[in-house]
């Protein structure tokens, strides 16, 4: 790094919010364990109240995912370090909660998988990496990109979305600092801004609840708006093992008000699939005829009830 670089990323970290140091925690190293988990917590309760004033931005790119999964696309994240762990995390929940492809929802990392157990040195300063990594999944306008950054300046997440843009891709953009780079290089910002955090620069702590809140919130959307949810049910679970199963069996239970081994009987019948289960006890309908139903109201439980 020349001195002008130096010079000039200090300049940029002067400029961040998550960057300063918080006036309430200047003693931390001062105190006692219960006092300093006192101190995060009280810290910890603000993150909220920042994701609330982003709430427009994250519904509309949730509309966004759903109009992309629509049409056959991908939600796709990009970040580095915490901020590319959270997109792995949020990417990696979807297909056993929703029963998607593992290819719906894609999270890329800089530096690639090692680099979600150990920091690869420089990934993150690299913008063409980024294109490299989002050709080599072959992103398209169909998909829409979500570049997260809790600083909003990593260059890695800014190549990502000046290529994104420049294919036609609809791009989106979370950060924690008012004016970041990425939130004016996205066609939608989504700034949760929470401030210094309790150990200053630390940005896995308020910075990163505040990101997860937001993946959490655009995904569970989509998948919402997708027609993936019955009542506040998860019905499109995919029941990978005995707990899922057991989930299963008291999801269907829970929508029907049937029994256990009425439950039970449903799914196997309609080969473990909740959502088809359900809708052949509430209908009184043969499971092949909840199916073809099913598939012309795109996957919505109360639009087939209401049809009949």
């Amino acid at each position: 790094m020349t001195d002008k670089q130096r010079d000039n990323l200090l300049q940029q970290l002067d400029n961040m919010s998550s960057e300063a140091r918080s006036p309430d925690s200047m003693d931390i190293d001062l105190l006692s364990g219960i006092e300093i988990v006192k101190r995060i917590n009280a810290a910890d309760q603000t993150v909220a109240h920042s994701v609330a004033n982003c709430l427009e931005q994250v519904a509309a790119v949730a509309e966004h995912i759903v109009t992309a999964f629509a049409a056959g696309g991908r939600l796709v994240y990009l970040g580095a370090g915490t901020s590319g762990r959270l997109g792995i995390l949020d990417a990696v929940e979807c297909p056993p909660t929703f029963s998607v492809p593992s290819s719906q929802v894609v999270a890329l990392i800089a530096g690639g998988e090692g680099a979600v157990y150990k920091a690869v040195e420089g990934a993150e300063d690299d913008p063409q990496l980024a294109v490299t990594d989002l050709q080599r999944i072959g992103l398209s306008a169909k998909d829409i990109l979500v570049g997260i950054a809790a600083s909003g300046r990593t260059p890695y997440v800014l190549g990502g979305l000046a290529y994104a843009r420049s294919i036609g891709c609809v791009t989106a953009a979370i950060s924690c600092n008012a004016n970041a780079p990425i939130l004016s290089a996205a066609d939608i910002g989504i700034c949760a801004e929470v401030g210094p955090e309790v150990l200053t620069g630390s940005t896995r702590m308020k910075a990163g609840s505040a990101q997860k809140l937001v993946l959490n919130m655009l995904t569970t959307t989509a998948m919402i708006r997708s027609g993936k949810v019955y009542q506040n049910l998860m019905v499109d679970l995919h029941a990978s093992n005995q707990k899922l199963v057991a989930r299963a069996v008291r999801i269907v239970m829970q929508a029907t008000d049937c029994d256990a081994d009425s439950a039970q009987q449903a799914l196997q019948a309609a080969g473990m699939n909740a959502k088809l289960a359900i809708l052949h006890l509430l209908s009184g309908q043969s499971i092949a005829h909840c199916q073809q139903q099913l598939a012309q109201q795109q996957g919505f439980i109360r639009k087939v009830l209401e049809a009949q």
